[in-house]
């Protein structure tokens, strides 16, 4: 929207445009390590709710981007600049929701009810799809028929004021929610605090190979966002086949087809894949599913890549369709790391390993777009083909199944185990000594 309100309907300057996309990406990396660190040092009921705050300030301040006053130019950088701000909003969510719903629920469910809210991503994108359709036909009359392109001034900021609806409705919940159980018990036996928690969580990767486990969800969660972010970042070429990039008719015609592409992209693919783990992240197990979803990523990737100028529209659907479902019934997914390490550390743990598919993701933005232009869309997806292996590859070595793990009770045995060979090389220095 924002090419023909600012731009006349020329490309956005192709630095500005990859600010604009990555910026949210780089505060949602700074969240991530921000609230997941803080979520530990204080609590989870201390910390719960400020990521939400900081999301409704950042869309605030992007709602008030002077596009009348700035220049065009100006207008991208001060809306990328706040953009940074509801990133890091929507960074912290992952470390403390995950976190907290992982110290609140049992083993036996807990993968399902961490999958469900990792679902809600795909509700959202929905969702996104269906008001920006609404809100552009609630506009054809002004934008269509009348040629007020600086109506779509209106469009933008109404479609991203409306998301200000469910945060508000939400917030007073989150920053008034108990401790759960677990948690306090944790805070009872280690007292921690802000000065130590880096060492103790340090000390604690150092010892029974959990170095070897956060290496493994980062990596993960890092190559995984490199393929997921590099397609649903750049849908250019996916809408292009499926007939849906608007690239002809006025602008509303074309935007109103890019979304109505964009809906069609999320109703087939994203959603099923987030509901088939739901269903079945406790039969199947967490690793199992992250091992098939990278292998049938891969697949399709190949087939997009080896295929992509002689598939037909409909193949090119199913093709793109099944891909999207597999990333979601697979890595996407990333709830491993919340039951993986214990609640004194799941947090930091969870923003780490979070953060780590961020900088993928950024990767991503920054450099694939412009790179499929001088290499083609075929060689990037062979790229993704390379890369989802790899993410085989690392879960298999690094990763254990997380299904029915409590990672609570394994912490509190190491400790014991720790304790006893300490106190008996204490008795036997004495017993030297004497």
């Amino acid at each position: 929207m924002l090419q023909y309100e600012l731009f006349a309907g020329d490309s956005l300057p192709p630095k500005l445009e990859g600010f604009l996309k990555s910026g949210a990406l780089i505060g949602s990396a700074i969240g991530q390590l921000l609230f997941g660190y803080l979520g530990d040092a204080f609590g989870r009921k201390a910390i719960y709710g400020k990521e939400l705050l900081t999301v409704i300030f950042g869309t605030i301040l992007c709602l008030s981007t002077p596009t009348g006053i700035l220049s065009p130019s100006n207008s991208l950088i001060y809306l990328a600049s706040f953009r940074i701000i509801v990133g890091i909003g929507i960074g912290g969510d992952i470390p403390m929701s995950s976190s907290i719903t992982a110290d609140r629920t049992e083993p036996w469910k807990r993968g399902t009810v961490l999958a469900y809210i990792v679902s809600m991503q795909g509700w959202g994108s929905l969702v996104g799809s269906l008001v920006t359709i609404v809100v552009l036909a609630a506009y054809k009359h002004a934008i269509h028929d009348n040629g007020e392109i600086n109506k779509l001034d209106a469009v933008w900021r109404i479609t991203m004021g409306l998301s200000l609806v469910p945060a508000f409705a939400t917030v007073y919940q989150r920053l008034t929610l108990p401790d759960a159980t677990r948690e306090l018990q944790s805070e009872a036996e280690e007292k921690l605090q802000t000065d130590i928690n880096v060492s103790k969580f340090l000390e604690y990767l150092s010892e029974g190979g959990h170095w070897k486990h956060l290496v493994g969800t980062c990596l993960c969660w890092f190559l995984t966002n490199i393929a997921f972010y590099g397609v649903n970042l750049n849908q250019n070429f996916v809408l292009e086949q499926i007939g849906f990039q608007g690239t002809t008719g006025t602008p509303w015609q074309k935007l109103f087809k890019i979304a109505t592409g964009s809906l069609i992209i999320t109703v087939l693919g994203f959603i099923p894949g987030y509901y088939f783990t739901i269903f079945t992240v406790h039969r199947l197990g967490r690793k199992w599913i992250q091992v098939q979803g990278a292998l049938m990523t891969a697949l399709f990737t190949a087939i997009l890549a080896a295929k992509f100028h002689s598939l037909g529209t409909v193949a090119f659907i199913v093709c793109f369709s099944f891909l999207q479902f597999f990333f979601n019934f697979g890595t996407n997914m990333c709830i491993i790391p919340a039951e993986l390490f214990p609640s004194r550390y799941r947090a930091s743990a969870q923003g780490l390993s979070a953060a780590s598919g961020r900088c993928g993701a950024i990767f991503s933005s920054l450099f694939f777009n412009q790179l499929s232009k001088s290499v083609g869309t075929p060689v990037i997806l062979w790229i993704f083909f390379a890369v989802s292996l790899l993410a085989v590859v690392v879960t298999l070595i690094f990763l254990p199944e997380t299904k029915d793990r409590d990672a609570d009770a394994v912490f509190e045995k190491e400790m014991q185990a720790k304790a006893g060979y300490v106190g008996s090389s204490r008795a036997g220095s004495r017993t030297s000594a004497s």
